[in-house]
């Protein structure tokens, strides 16, 4: 019996050993594909302004984000212009970018990259991941205070829910919500928590490294939780699979 135990503890270690070195190289294949999202001013200081994250897609030209992670509009008169940062902490390098595909339904949007391409990530099938599986996701959180430093935060699936929830009463509904209601749509719930910055990051499989969400701060909690004072620390993600369909309408051939 006692041996039975040993044997069942040495495999469950060695189990959780290969687990951890399939991440520690799914990893490093993931973060050249990781990028800083936001704007460069040649004209001001600081010149470099980081608002979010985002990867690389397809053919290595084409770059996923959150659509609320873009500036409202650009500042023509300071020469400001979209920018994709590359690589890491003082070594990074600005790219300019054109915004090619947004959706304020889902949030998302492309851009295409100015210059040579750059290491891709692959997009998982449409097919919802059921609870419990496996995520990490690698970004920059807080990126604006410490700096273009990619970080990996790794959970679950926790559940696959609505866009939006009811609310007591009709004042508590606001027009986002109205506007969801509508028509609302799945999104992954997950246990593991993201921070401002985070907006846009590839959420993958662990053990695969293929794209399956795109993490979103603000624009699903806003929806869900508008009617908590505190906002919790649930973080959410969009489908891979309305990115396709974005890419699809706006003929993007990856």
């Amino acid at each position: 019996m006692e041996r039975s135990i040993q044997w069942l503890i040495l495999i469950s270690l060695a189990m959780s050993f290969h687990c951890r070195a399939d991440l520690v190289q799914v990893i490093a294949k993931v973060k050249p594909a990781v990028v800083g999202i936001g704007t460069h001013t040649p004209t001001n200081r600081p010149q470099n302004v980081l608002r979010g994250t985002g990867f690389v897609i397809g053919d290595g030209s084409y770059v996923v984000t959150n659509a609320h992670v873009l500036p409202d509009m650009l500042n023509d008169e300071l020469l400001e212009e979209m920018a994709v940062f590359i690589g890491s902490g003082k070594e990074a390098k600005v790219r300019q970018a054109d915004i090619v595909a947004t959706s304020q339904r889902y949030d998302l949007a492309v851009l295409k990259l100015k210059g040579p391409p750059l290491p891709a990530l692959t997009l998982a099938h449409d097919e919802f991941l059921p609870d419990g599986s496996a995520i990490a996701f690698t970004g920059f959180p807080i990126g604006a205070v410490l700096g273009l430093y990619p970080v990996t935060h790794r959970g679950i699936i926790a559940s696959i829910t609505p866009t939006i929830v009811p609310v007591p009463s009709a004042g508590q509904i606001s027009i986002k919500m109205l506007k969801s209601l509508r028509n609302p749509y799945l999104v992954y719930q997950l246990d593991a928590t993201a921070y401002p910055g985070n907006s846009g990051s590839a959420m993958y499989d662990q053990h695969t490294g293929h794209v399956v969400g795109i993490i979103n701060k603000v624009f699903v909690q806003e929806t869900k939780e508008a009617v908590i004072a505190k906002p919790s620390g649930i973080t959410y993600a969009i489908p891979v699979k309305y990115l396709r369909q974005i890419l699809k309408e706006h003929d993007i051939s990856i």
